[in-house]
């Protein structure tokens, strides 16, 4: 990881509130002219500190009414059952986050699903004959009180 400086800093608070920015106004907001600017985000890229891009899309606007976080867990924890499992999730586009967990579970995901009815079909085909699950407990969220990409920075 480079060592990165207060510029550094701000220059990552900017892109992460507000990808779009243009490098001129991104200069301008952290107090460099535009060259040295460009010169600092691309060397974050390449260091893999900004791993991309992307637009926040609202899920419930393009139809997908239903989140739900699946805990999933496993009848073998060897690491290629794990990678099985892993590279089954990948081709899952449903599937919008996947995190191993220490403990009792041994995946947590974040699943939408147009409806009710479309993510139990999803459930049934796609997850729980998964290879090497042995259980899987959902929870259906009611509603999101903070959803806030990236971290925190000074």
């Amino acid at each position: 990881m480079p060592t990165m400086d207060a510029i550094d800093r701000k220059i990552l608070a900017v892109l992460q509130a507000e990808g779009r920015v243009t490098n001129v106004e991104l200069a301008s907001r952290v107090d460099l002219t535009a060259p040295p600017c460009l010169r600092r985000v691309r060397a974050l890229e390449e260091a893999g500190v900004i791993r991309g891009y992307h637009a926040d899309l609202d899920p419930s606007k393009l139809g997908f009414a239903i989140t739900v976080f699946a805990m999933v867990s496993l009848r073998s924890q060897a690491e290629e059952d794990l990678r099985a499992f892993e590279n089954h999730i990948r081709a899952l586009p449903q599937v919008r986050e996947c995190h191993m967990l220490n403990g009792e579970i041994d995946f947590i995901l974040k699943i939408v699903a147009h409806d009710l009815q479309s993510f139990q079909e999803f459930l049934t085909s796609h997850l729980t004959p998964a290879p090497n699950v042995a259980s899987v407990k959902t929870s259906l969220t009611i509603r999101t009180a903070k959803h806030e990409p990236g971290v925190p920075l000074d």
